[in-house]
């Protein structure tokens, strides 16, 4: 049998493979939202170490393969993406010791716990989704951001109502402001967009998605889009950490 064949039998495999690993990832949420509780996830710890360590890997392909056109995310190791599934919950009503999720952000200087807009995939029965920009910046930054949007105004219409983007991501999400910001004009058009506490879009996926040969294909396809907009609020960042 030449290389060719047996890299193809490789590469048929590892998909096999990788479909199995992300049924038993959502079925394990699954099992995980109806008993979440210590006893239950002891009992199935290694299981979760197993899905965790796969996690980790698909994670790390996905972060590598968006160096080849955002160079900031280069040399990011998944560990430093990936959130814990242990819930804090000292000051929390919900005693739930476990997220049912899992989590990774990926953004240059410094992962899930970095200061700039990044990716963000989220594995979640019935509720997964791909997002990614800047999510609770300080309230200095907020500022900034919202005047260099303002400034800026034809760049930044021109990357979030692309026909591509638009076609995969949502409209700008999450809480806004009751009134426009003071320093910004009572009248302005943008007025909606300045609004904004956070400048984040997001793209729902069913469980289905995670199960095809090419997820990942459609995820780089999908964060690629995602790029300008990163870019955009990421020369903002850098500017108010004097870093440009």
């Amino acid at each position: 049998m030449n290389e060719s064949c047996l890299f193809g039998q490789e590469l048929v495999f590892l998909r096999k493979q990788n479909k199995k690993m992300s049924k038993e990832l959502f079925e394990f949420l699954r099992e995980l939202k109806v008993n979440n509780d210590r006893e239950w996830f002891m009992k199935h710890k290694k299981l979760y170490d197993k899905l965790h360590a796969w996690h980790i890997k698909e994670v790390q392909e996905v972060i590598d393969r968006i160096t080849a056109f955002d160079p900031e995310i280069a040399g990011l190791e998944a560990k430093s993406c990936i959130y814990r599934i242990y819930r804090d919950i000292r000051f929390s009503h919900d005693k739930t010791p476990y997220k049912t999720h899992f989590g990774a952000y990926m953004t240059g200087y410094g992962g899930r716990t970095g200061f700039y807009a990044g990716y963000y995939i989220h594995l979640e029965p019935d509720g997964s989704f791909l997002s990614g920009g800047s999510w609770q910046p300080t309230p200095p930054l907020l500022k900034k951001l919202r005047q260099d949007i303002y400034n800026n105004i034809d760049e930044f219409l021109e990357i979030i109502e692309n026909k591509e983007f638009k076609r995969v991501f949502s409209e700008l999400e999450g809480e806004q402001l009751k009134r426009i910001p003071e320093g910004f004009p009572a009248d302005s058009p943008y007025a909606n967009l300045l609004k904004y506490k956070n400048f984040v879009v997001s793209a729902n996926k069913p469980d289905a998605f995670f199960d095809t040969d090419n997820w990942k294909d459609q995820v780089i396809e999908d964060f690629q889009k995602l790029y300008p907009f990163n870019r955009f609020l990421n020369y903002t960042i850098r500017e108010f950490l004097g870093k440009v």
